[in-house]
């Protein structure tokens, strides 16, 4: 997977809208393949006007949970936020994600200005989510 600071110096390396979008797609045809049966009413994120899923694996074999992910979208650049999103969150503590700011970042990309406002309630139900997955992993932790 792409780090955040890959994509971060890929996005400063391109000027033109057009090549960010397309680069953003590009990031989610990366993706780790998602079974379909996890396609589920239980994965689905809602507040996105696309399909979004997320399937989250917890690790615990190191003594603190980790919270990794796969995830997919029926549409193209709602992909490719998906693998944003994921670089940021997936394979970190409970802890490491409740610290993030992936709004300051998205919004350090641009994409306040430049997604649609349905697409910007997107990224945040995606974040949202993945929050409530790490509160949830440190009640379960303690």
């Amino acid at each position: 997977m792409t780090t955040i600071d890959e994509i971060r110096d890929n996005f400063e390396l391109l000027d033109e809208w057009d090549d960010r979008y397309r680069y953003v797609i590009e990031l989610g045809r990366t993706l780790e393949p998602m079974p379909e049966a996890e396609h589920s009413a239980e994965n689905k994120v809602n507040g996105c006007v696309s399909q979004v899923w997320l399937q989250k694996l917890v690790d615990c074999s190191k003594g603190v949970p980790i919270l990794r992910y796969r995830g997919d979208s029926d549409a193209h650049i709602v992909r490719g936020l998906v693998a944003i999103v994921l670089s940021l969150y997936s394979g970190r503590t409970p802890q490491e994600i409740l610290a993030t700011d992936a709004i300051a970042v998205f919004d350090e990309f641009g994409f306040r200005d430049h997604l649609t406002p349905q697409r910007s309630n997107g990224l945040r139900s995606m974040v949202e989510r993945i929050k409530r997955d790490a509160k949830a992993a440190l009640a379960e932790a303690t």
